[in-house]
């Protein structure tokens, strides 16, 4: 291994002990470490600035004003206290419910869009009930990873790959994967539910008192909620139809939170800066920077084409070597570097002589989108529910994650490898 790969692999592995040890907090350590590789010539700082990915800063930053200004409109109380009448005030059932509408939102919405919804409405509902918002907040994470897997726009992987191969229509994607993720679905959220279920318990009185309240009565400004919900209903249409509009996901957000910003005045823009979650962006931005030291030194592409040559080049086990390789290395790394390297590996594969590569391609997918559940760091989704959860007073420890979702991401991976079999390998 040449130095400059050494001294990479060093500062990624030396950083990611020190995120797992949280010794230090995770946002300094991971900005060290792209500062590291920096300092030592791995990346220069032009070829830094462009492993960073401008449009999840900006997607996160455009949504975290957008839902910092409707919070002052008692919108998300409201359907708090809406959705747990609906549900007689059960704990359970409200898990399940959010869980189901964060899946449903994540396979049209981005993840970090979905979770920046619903986190707000999960902390005013757990309030209520004076039940910890933990396991809510680690199965809306899931949920969003999962439910993001089941369509072409609802995780970069797949746009990545819908992207570079044609015939992977959008209907194509919604008919091999939809399916297998909404069984994977059913099965981590009863899992959580079972795991949690002594701790998500209340009282009567606190039942009665929810189910007593006027929801509308939660509604503290309608004006403004007026105007977000008209900024926010044009921002989620712009999602929808970015690709055709030849516009990312990013600049969409920026213009319908500084068009709210527009319309609500000077005196939200303050308390709409405050409420963006700056030590999760420059976290992300560390993350970026590491990750493309990584790639600059050939390392991911290296680990790929090993993986590869072990398999001969034979389908059955092509296909599960992709799968769980992807899942694993999505866990720990970003995983848009790893599918932009593995897109060409698997092109390589069929001109190698593999006749269908529709299995690699699925197993690419499923893998790299639900690997995002392995670890705290695993996916954006994950990070920013960390990140609000610590502004709420509640810490989600790497450690504490990986004991919930790594073996929920194992489980998720074994059920895809028996559907893939049965569906595509024998």
């Amino acid at each position: 291994m040449e130095t400059q790969s050494l001294i990479a692999l060093i500062i990624f592995l030396f950083t990611y002990a020190m995120i797992i040890s949280e010794q230090i907090h995770r946002t300094t350590i991971a900005m060290l470490g792209g500062l590291l590789m920096v300092g030592f010539g791995i990346l220069d700082q032009k070829q830094a600035v462009q492993y960073i990915d401008f449009n999840t800063i900006g997607l996160l930053v455009g949504m975290m004003i957008l839902v910092g200004i409707t919070a002052q409109t008692g919108v998300f109380e409201f359907i708090a206290v809406w959705s747990a009448q609906k549900v007689k005030g059960s704990p359970i059932k409200i898990l399940i419910a959010l869980s189901l509408f964060t899946a449903l939102a994540s396979a049209f919405l981005d993840n970090v869009t979905t979770v920046l919804l619903v986190v707000p409405v999960t902390f005013s509902i757990t309030y209520q009930l004076k039940v910890p918002p933990i396991p809510f907040l680690l199965s809306e994470i899931f949920a969003s990873n999962i439910g993001g897997t089941a369509t072409m726009i609802g995780d970069p992987p797949n746009l990545m790959i819908g992207s570079a191969v044609k015939e992977l229509t959008f209907l194509s994607f919604i008919d091999n994967l939809a399916l297998i993720n909404f069984v994977i679905l059913i099965v981590t959220v009863l899992i959580l539910a079972f795991i949690y279920r002594k701790k998500l318990k209340t009282t009567n009185e606190l039942k009665d008192h929810l189910l007593a309240k006027s929801a509308h009565m939660e509604l503290q400004d309608q004006v403004l909620l007026r105007k977000c919900l008209f900024i926010i209903s044009l921002t989620l249409l712009g999602f929808f139809i970015h690709q055709l509009l030849h516009v990312e996901t990013a600049t969409i957000a920026l213009i319908g939170a500084f068009l709210l910003l527009l319309l609500t005045g000077d005196k939200y823009l303050v308390h709409a800066l405050e409420k963006v979650e700056w030590t999760t962006l420059f976290f992300f931005i560390g993350l970026f920077v590491i990750v493309g030291g990584l790639v600059e030194t050939g390392l991911i592409e290296a680990l790929a084409k090993k993986a590869i040559r072990l398999t001969g080049g034979e389908l059955t086990s092509s296909t599960f070597l992709v799968l769980w390789m992807s899942a694993l290395i999505s866990a720990f790394v970003d995983n848009i570097p790893f599918v932009a390297t593995m897109i060409p590996l698997i092109k390589e594969m069929g001109h190698l002589g593999i006749q269908n590569l529709d299995p690699l391609w699925w197993s690419l997918s499923l893998g790299a989108c639900l690997g995002g559940n392995g670890t705290l760091i695993g996916a954006s989704a994950n990070l920013v529910v960390a990140g609000l959860a610590a502004k709420n007073g509640y810490h989600i420890s790497f450690m504490k994650f990986l004991v919930v979702g790594f073996p929920l991401m194992i489980i998720s991976i074994l059920i895809s490898s028996i559907y893939i079999y049965f569906r595509y390998l024998l």
